[in-house]
């Protein structure tokens, strides 16, 4: 794909930002009913919201791009990995459902576009918070809470990290020793896409992830993490890969902002 116009990456964002809210809407609306809790194959959680949030979106983005194939955690995965497409729509329509299982407010609808590997418009959405994040290619980041106005997002610039936002429930050896290396003694746990998005903002200097995470999970954070002026790497410290050819698990992953010096693992 050539590079879009900004004209149209801000009219595409603006869009899949309207289909996230609406499908945020859907999980707000069955919240009662999805804790009727199956799992799937891998033993994980799928809830009655998860499919209604999946339905919605299916729906939008069918009407948005006919042409542009979509990659959703509730879709057809094996299907849609037969067909080799290197640009496509990648979803995850209910990303925390731990979270949201238990309560929670940090869960969130993630919609990106995947353009040959690289994460280039994202729209993250969380629904029980009423915030919108939002990024691209060429048109920079913001931050929208309920019906407010769209603010301009970016990392808080600094030599080395101060603060790290980690996960709620994987908090990994690996990651304490990242945090030990790095001297960062301040954390905060949350869940899902929210994550990302709390660099992206510069409500924390840096996430790191050590253990497997699918790349629905991660491409729409990533997305407005690097619209916002952050680096988003595997733990090689290479621009983390959304490449379908290379299976939809990848290692792990550290956000933080371009320019930072941050140690990564098996560094000294």
């Amino acid at each position: 794909m050539a590079k879009m116009k900004k004209e149209r990456m801000e009219q595409l964002l603006a869009a899949c930002g309207n289909i996230a809210v609406e499908a945020g809407g859907r999980i707000l609306e069955v919240a009662e009913e999805a804790l009727d809790i199956t799992e799937k194959g891998d033993g994980s959680p799928l809830t009655l919201a998860d499919r209604a949030s999946h339905d919605c979106i299916q729906q939008g983005l069918a009407k948005l791009d006919a042409g542009t194939d979509i990659l959703s955690e509730e879709g057809d995965i094996d299907a849609f990995l037969s067909r080799g497409n290197e640009i496509f729509w990648l979803v995850d329509p209910l990303d925390g459902t731990k979270e949201f299982i238990g309560g929670l407010d940090e869960y969130t609808v993630n919609i990106a576009l995947i353009d040959h590997g690289c994460p280039v418009l994202g729209v993250v959405y969380a629904p029980a918070l009423g915030v919108l994040w939002a990024g691209g290619e060429g048109t920079g980041a913001y931050r929208r809470a309920g019906q407010g106005s769209a603010e301009k997002i970016a990392p808080v610039p600094k030599q080395r990290p101060e603060t790290a936002v980690v996960s709620r429930s994987h908090l990994s050896p690996e990651t304490v020793n990242f945090l030990e290396k790095n001297e960062i003694a301040e954390t905060s746990p949350r869940g899902s896409s929210v994550k990302i998005c709390a660099v992206a903002e510069g409500a924390a200097d840096v996430y790191p992830r050590y253990g497997p995470t699918c790349i629905w999970d991660t491409g729409a954070g990533a997305a407005v993490a690097r619209a916002a002026g952050c680096r988003v790497v595997d733990l090689k410290g290479n621009d983390l890969d959304y490449s379908p050819e290379h299976g939809v698990l990848r290692e792990g992953f550290i956000v933080f902002p371009a320019g930072m010096q941050v140690i990564l693992r098996g560094e000294k």
